[in-house]
């Protein structure tokens, strides 16, 4: 069976968070220590500044209260770009899949919202893999029979992990912003880009390193996590360039945008040149499941045919996952 990626979108809040802003918390934090550490200049968040400013986010729930945009809202901004990249109508969509590290609701699922909004009556549901949650649903629809599937699959990463975020922690302030995907998919109708080399795999034994409890705020064993992305995403990236790289096909690379710091780490073990690697963290902050597919649609006329782009994820679990995504002619 084959997997085609058809279009994408991809939505940010107009409020942004600058390293200015987190400097007048006053929190121990400056532009130089957080661009050195993580290399992150601006984020976007769901939450009005003045509410970060006045509570710092220190009852997680009532972010929910205060956020400017629901997961619904957001996701449907994005499925509408991602629709209309596709050449699609929003009725042609069969299913909805929605995958986040901190979803709306426990229940229902982001899906059965976001269908919602978007006016469908089609299965929907939820898939959590934190910030492997996106390329966990593509690894699960290339194990499906295609006679299952319907026409086209929506797929959406809403992450608004600012919402978790206690803006007394500079550790985790500095990193997170907020975005949503989509991603419209098929097995039957093919497109210019194909979806080759999806692969999953996880140590559930490392499953207490990063968190987001149910009534608290995110944290992280900040410095095993970054070597653990770092370990897994140069693995992953070695596995699709030994399976798919050839002279006349150059390999981009975009990962989990977790910080630069990580990212130019693994260009440096690998070998990738600066033409090659594409990553939008430097602006919009780690996004979570949003991250790396974000950078696609951002960059969703820029890639030619006769490219391929290796797409890879790692987040809380552990789980790690990447595909490859081959351009060529068509539609």
């Amino acid at each position: 069976m084959s997997l085609y990626l058809h279009g994408m979108g991809h939505f940010h809040s107009e409020v942004e968070i600058t390293n200015q802003f987190l400097e007048d918390l006053d929190i121990g934090t400056s532009d130089q220590w957080i661009t050195e550490r993580v290399g992150i200049r601006s984020r976007r968040t769901v939450m009005p500044l003045d509410y970060i400013k006045e509570t710092r986010n220190l009852n997680p729930a009532g972010a929910f209260e205060a956020a400017l945009y629901t997961h619904a809202d957001t996701g449907k901004r994005a499925a509408e770009m991602a629709a209309a990249r596709a050449g699609i109508n929003i009725s042609d969509i069969g299913m909805v899949i929605a995958g986040s590290s901190a979803p709306s609701t426990l229940s229902p699922s982001d899906a059965s919202t976001i269908a919602n909004a978007l006016e469908l009556e089609v299965p929907a549901f939820d898939i959590n893999s934190a910030c492997t949650s996106l390329s966990v649903a593509v690894y699960m629809l290339s194990l499906m029979r295609d006679e299952v599937l319907p026409d086209y699959v929506l797929l959406v990463t809403p992450e608004s992990l600012t919402q978790t975020v206690s803006y007394n922690d500079r550790s985790s302030a500095v990193i997170w912003g907020d975005c949503t995907t989509a991603s419209i998919l098929s097995t039957k109708h093919p497109s210019r880009i194909k979806v080759e080399g999806t692969f999953l795999d996880s140590s559930p034994a490392g499953w207490d390193k990063v968190n987001v409890p149910r009534f608290g705020h995110f944290n992280q064993e900040g410095r095993t996590v970054q070597m653990f992305a770092i370990k897994k995403t140069i693995r992953c990236f070695k596995k699709l360039r030994n399976e798919f790289e050839t002279p006349e096909r150059p390999l981009h690379f975009i990962g989990h945008q977790a910080n630069l710091l990580m990212l130019q780490s693994v260009c440096e073990h690998c070998k990738i040149d600066d033409a090659h690697h594409h990553f939008n963290v430097i602006d919009y902050g780690n996004t979570a499941s949003a991250g790396a597919a974000s950078v696609v649609s951002q960059k969703w006329d820029e890639f030619q045919p006769g490219d391929d782009v290796a797409v890879i994820g790692v987040g809380s679990g552990l789980s790690w996952s990447s595909y490859l995504l081959r351009y060529s002619e068509g539609s």
